[in-house]
């Protein structure tokens, strides 16, 4: 048991740290990137479905994403679904394709990014501490019942640690990667 136990919280820090790199992923760097809009949902005759299902989006350039819609009719949903998300970005609409100028970041937008990069940073560290906290709750509980050994629960706490201390460092990693992209000139 104490093993399963050991071996959830580690999928489940793994996919804490896995979440918040997605979420790095849309944080506008001043360079192009699909992933920038590729999870925007557009209204598509009444269901909203995301935009890497209704278009081809590439990079052509370091400061533009070209969207490229496989039905024309979709055009004015994205570039509407575009004005109103959050990315802070403008269309161009060309007839057949969308296409999103990258504005270079100014210093105080740049360290604005690095701010929230650093707060999903704190929220994954917090999420990942709660896992170690619950599954050290259960393996002590296991200890309590007399299933395991003190020994061995101590061993099996120890390991937790570690686990938890390694996506730690992951988290920090990621963190620093991402602070150092956004600070990039």
């Amino acid at each position: 048991m104490t093993t399963e136990i050991l071996a959830g919280a580690e999928r489940k820090m793994l996919r804490a740290v896995e979440a918040m790199e997605r979420d790095f992923q849309t944080f506008r760097t001043g360079r192009a990137s699909t992933s920038l809009v590729e999870r925007l949902h557009v209204d598509y005759y009444g269901t909203q479905t995301p935009l890497n299902q209704l278009a081809s989006i590439s990079v052509p350039e370091a400061h533009q994403i070209v969207i490229q819609p496989w039905d024309r009719g979709v055009l004015g949903a994205i570039e509407k679904a575009i004005t109103k998300s959050d990315i802070g970005l403008m269309p161009n609409v060309d007839g057949t394709v969308v296409r999103l100028n990258i504005p270079p970041l100014t210093e105080e937008r740049r360290k604005d990014i690095v701010r929230v990069v650093h707060k999903r940073m704190e929220e994954a560290k917090v999420e990942i501490r709660n896992l170690r906290r619950d599954a050290a709750d259960a393996l002590k509980k296991e200890e309590r019942d007399g299933s395991v050994g003190t020994d061995d629960a101590h061993r099996q706490l120890e390991t937790l640690q570690r686990t938890t201390d390694r996506h730690i460092a992951d988290v920090d990693r990621l963190g620093a990667a991402k602070e150092g992209e956004v600070l990039e000139v």
